[in-house]
């Protein structure tokens, strides 16, 4: 006897011992189970922007308010432009992008990028999340919050990634790199990367400012202090409702809208998104956030949504658990046969649930996700939230009894429409059937959704086949992973037969594990794992440089994408620290598009004997030359020439050109500038004279042979007019004197000659300071009243050759009346 009862005891403590070891893993595996807490919200949609959803081929026009999960895909056409919204992140595509999910759950972001341009906003990363974005060359993985913009070429074989602030690590050909915060750098190459590193240009282009703008909107949201900054689409709240505070509630949102029986729920479609189920897509711009979290209430005869609360210091918060629809079901019998219809025939309807009303997933989860999927978004008990549990979930009893739901009796709340219209993704409020009010409000509750096969429409959602689909070999091109994304997702086809024989449930995890292809068909084409780093990853800057200099294109900030920087130097132009760069004295700017061009060689060649003819020299520079004087100069000689102060302009001429482009330019800015102080202006030229003892103030011999020597270095710009005769250039002031007829009308024919006089002094180099006295002559012929004032310093000007600096005083006192 004792030995039964012993044989008994031990076989009862090894089923007690069994069941100890088993039921863990039973709870580890229904948590394995849980769907991703998170999810990508399609927010923004520009032009042509196509979208294809995990297990289909079809490429549909993309939608709003979509969610976004693992293996779908988005193709941004030429004039596309899309923003996905995530819970601690932000990812824009640019025109011409290919993109899609290769892994995206609680821990880990992984995006697949084949072409094209994305900017990736981190606000903040946890310790144990991995966010991944893989190119055919590489992977790129962001390690702190920041902003970062990766851009794969055409040819799918380069990568362009440009760190505004953060930091992240890029792995491929055998090696890892540190990539920090203001690193610009192109990689290229696929067994071995190569990096073309430079300083990162502080100046935005037009992606990076519309990226700034959109992110200004969630830095600056009044939402944010009612809200979990967890919840996605919260900042489109502000823009489309107010908030109000109830003794009862709280915090409420109240949305403005323009239909008068308006109610949550009711304008939107079906659509059947996996691992969840049938998922509501909402119309309104703002309409993610309340239909994914919190809950609805009608207070005095107006919608408002009860938000999931934010982070409080000192009390546990549990980050927001997304919910592909919060409301509950209604029907009896058959449920979809229970409603009745006007014409008979069955419906589906629905209503909102209200604050401490719990939620029951109609897909397999664990207890803790039920309880973190309530907890989250209202505030209810946990001890219901577990009765609940236990009853739908572990029992399968999906009908309620004995509950009251707040809002099943609010007039207009319960919407219903049929079961086609449900299945194919219509829109509800174009298909809405009517129901009795009276029978609503006494239905049964159905806390699960219905469990009706979906149809492919059901997937593909409400929107039509697109027309601009990515290219065969973009969306053919295999990327570079570091992590290994999970298999690829089941066809639909494989999918829906599995759901037929799940009794039209939506699939647990474990189940769509087991219906998917092998990881060795289709995702080793599409992913290639990199081969782990031979060494500690080093810096960028340290990483072999690319044989031949990389030509960038405008997406990898090449000269294109920054021509209209204002920090940037320009080709042919001074370098940013040149005093042409302040916005004051900035006229290469103004006129970078036609001086280069057009005035250089009108103004250069001004020396040429045939210059002169060109009636459009003349007529140009009363109204450009203040500009156009500075910004050619530069182009031509951006190491001598400082437009910010007079005098080194003027010693970046030949000793030619000084006396017969200088006066000339002058007058004709100074009429220009002081049009009702013409003769005033006239003394600057002889200004000029002064600034020449200036920028040669001790040898006025000496400094007559330097320009001589300038113009050897100016051959290239005219090779043709001072080669090696610098006399042959002086005749064409000579010249020059006959356009100024046209720019001076007024001039009398005295002072023609007077210029004409200069090359002659100029070709003796002593005789050169004689040149300006018939500059001040032309100022009598203007103004008989400063006649007598040229008189002085002609006499002055043999003085010149000793004391240069007596002749700029008496040119100084001249110069305030003219000014």
């Amino acid at each position: 006897m004792f030995r039964k009862h012993a044989r008994k005891v031990a076989s009862v403590l090894g089923v007690a011992m069994a069941l100890a070891l088993f039921l863990p893993k039973l709870a580890l595996a229904d948590d394995y189970d849980d769907p991703p807490s998170v999810v990508a919200r399609l927010a923004y949609s520009q032009g042509s922007v196509s979208f294809q959803p995990a297990g289909t081929d079809d490429w549909v026009d993309a939608g709003i308010n979509r969610p976004i999960t693992t293996g779908d895909k988005l193709w941004s056409d030429q004039d596309g432009r899309v923003e996905l919204q995530l819970d601690a992140s932000t990812i824009r595509l640019f025109h011409s992008t290919g993109f899609s999910f290769l892994n995206l759950n609680d821990n880990v972001t992984q995006v697949r990028l084949t072409e094209g341009t994305i900017l990736v906003r981190v606000r903040h990363l946890g310790e144990n999340e991995t966010y991944e974005i893989d190119t055919p060359n590489l992977a790129f993985s962001i390690t702190r919050p920041g902003t970062y913009r990766i851009n794969v070429d055409q040819g799918g074989d380069a990568t362009s990634i440009r760190v505004r602030d953060g930091e992240g690590q890029v792995t491929g050909g055998g090696a890892a790199y540190s990539v920090r915060a203001h690193d610009d750098a192109v990689f290229s190459g696929t067994d071995q990367l190569s990096a073309d590193v430079q300083d990162l240009n502080t100046d935005y282009d037009e992606f990076d400012s519309w990226s700034a703008n959109r992110d200004r909107r969630w830095e600056h949201s009044r939402s944010a202090q009612y809200v979990s900054q967890d919840v996605v689409g919260y900042e489109d709240l502000d823009d489309h409702g107010d908030w109000r505070d109830s003794p009862e509630y709280g915090h409420v949102w109240y949305p403005r809208v323009e239909v008068a029986d308006w109610a949550p729920y009711h304008y939107g479609h079906w659509a059947y998104i996996e691992p969840w189920g049938y998922t509501w897509v909402d119309d309104q711009p703002w309409g993610f956030a309340p239909f994914h979290y919190g809950r609805w209430v009608n207070v005095e005869g107006r919608w408002g949504w009860i938000p999931s609360p934010p982070r409080v210091e000192g009390v546990v918060y549990v980050r927001p658990v997304y919910a592909p629809a919060l409301v509950a079901f209604v029907g009896g019998g058959g449920f979809s046969v229970g409603v009745a219809v006007g014409g008979g025939g069955g419906a589906i309807g629905w209503f909102p649930l209200g604050p401490r009303e719990v939620y029951v997933p109609s897909y397999r989860v664990s207890e803790r996700y039920v309880e973190n999927v309530n907890i989250s978004n209202t505030t209810v008990n946990r001890t219901v939230v577990n009765n609940y549990y236990q009853t739908t979930v572990v029992n399968n009893n999906t009908t309620v009894n004995n509950v009251t739901y707040v809002n099943q009796r609010v007039p207009g709340a319960v919407v219903a429409t049929s079961q086609q219209a449900f299945t194919s993704a219509q829109p509800v409020a174009r298909n809405a059937v009517r129901v009795d009010a009276r029978q609503m409000a006494s239905a049964q509750v159905q806390v699960r959704p219905p469990t009706i096969v979906p149809t492919k429409q059901a997937v593909l959602g409400s929107a039509r086949l697109a027309e601009h689909q990515p290219p065969p070999a973009v969306q053919q091109r295999a990327v570079v992973a570091k992590a290994a994304p999970p298999p690829p997702p089941p066809s639909f086809e494989k999918h829906q037969e599995a759901i037929k024989s799940n009794g039209g449930k939506p699939l647990s995890v474990s189940q769509m594990r087991q219906i998917q292809p092998a990881a060795t068909t289709q995702q080793a084409a599409a992913v290639r794992v990199a081969p782990p780093p031979k060494q500690p990853p080093v810096s960028v800057r340290e990483a072999p440089k690319p044989a031949q200099p990389v030509n960038r294109t405008a997406a990898q900030g090449g000269q294109g994408n920054v021509a209209n920087r204002p920090g940037q130097p320009q080709p042919g132009q001074p370098q940013p620290g040149q005093p042409q760069n302040n916005p004051a004295n900035r006229p290469a700017e103004r006129g970078a598009t036609t001086q280069p061009n057009a005035v250089q060689p009108n103004n250069r060649p001004a020396d040429r004997p045939g210059t002169p003819p060109n009636a459009n020299q003349p007529n140009e520079r009363p109204n450009a030359q203040p500009t156009t004087r500075p910004g050619d100069r530069p182009v031509t000689q951006p190491n001598a020439t400082q437009p910010g102060s007079r005098p080194p302009a003027t010693n970046d001429r030949p000793p030619s050109a000084q006396p017969n482009n200088r006066p000339a330019d002058r007058p004709s800015d100074r009429p220009t500038t002081r049009p009702n102080e013409a003769p005033a202006t006239r003394p600057a030229p002889t200004d000029r004279p002064a600034d020449r003892p200036t920028t040669r103030p001790n040898e006025p011999p000496a400094t007559r042979p330097a320009p001589a020597e300038r113009p050897a270095d100016r051959p290239a710009d005219r090779p043709a007019t001072r080669p090696n005769e610098a006399p042959a250039t002086r005749p064409a002031p000579a010249e020059r004197p006959a356009d100024r007829p046209a720019t001076r009308p007024n001039e009398q024919p005295a002072t023609r000659p007077a210029p004409a006089e200069r090359p002659a002094p100029r070709a003796e180099q002593p005789a050169a300071r004689p040149a300006p006295a018939p500059r001040p002559a032309e100022r009598p012929a203007e103004r008989p009243a400063e006649r007598p004032a040229p008189p002085a310093p002609a006499a002055k000007q043999p003085q010149q050759k000793q004391p240069p600096p007596e002749k700029e005083k008496p040119k100084e006192k001249d110069k305030p009346p003219s000014r």
